[in-house]
């Protein structure tokens, strides 16, 4: 199992980086602020844990249970989720104060909160797409039941 115990760290800091590379090119283009365009973090997040659990799935081949395959998908879902919450913190407080104000502004207007609020929507949504997508996924990647493949015949 050499290598297998970091999977979901190595896919997990990979995805962040992807998913911060992607914020800021939209941002390079002045599309920010576009909440339409989060959805492409979705698939990005999703791609992620399924690299994870596919190659997880080869390294430990027969060894290969739900288990396994259900951590690996979380565990990267979770460290790219905390690790880019943590980018778009600095960004909001820091390179870009005003961009939380437009966000607020344009998305909710009636629940005036600090930009905390931001990254607490963030953080949910990342935690529960990683748990709805890993469970999707792991309907591909379990390992079968079914002993054989043929049809018992009726009594």
């Amino acid at each position: 199992m050499t290598g297998g115990k970091n999977i979901h760290w190595r896919y997990g800091v990979v995805t962040a980086i992807v998913l911060i590379a992607y914020f800021l090119i939209v941002r390079l283009f002045n599309l920010h602020e576009n909440i339409w365009l989060r959805l492409l973090n979705g698939v990005i997040v999703g791609y992620g844990i399924y690299a994870s659990i596919r190659f997880k799935r080869l390294i430990l081949r027969d060894r290969f249970d739900y288990y396994a395959g259900a951590t690996t998908g979380i565990f990267t879902g979770f460290i790219a989720t905390l690790i880019f919450v943590g980018f778009m913190g600095v960004y909001m407080f820091h390179l870009d104060p005003a961009f939380p104000e437009k966000i607020m502004n344009t998305w909710i207007k009636s629940y005036n909160q600090r930009p905390g609020i931001l990254l607490f929507i963030l953080a949910v949504e990342g935690f529960a797409s990683t748990v709805v997508l890993t469970l999707a996924f792991m309907q591909k990647f379990k390992p079968s039941w079914n002993l054989s493949k043929k049809v018992p015949e009726k009594a």
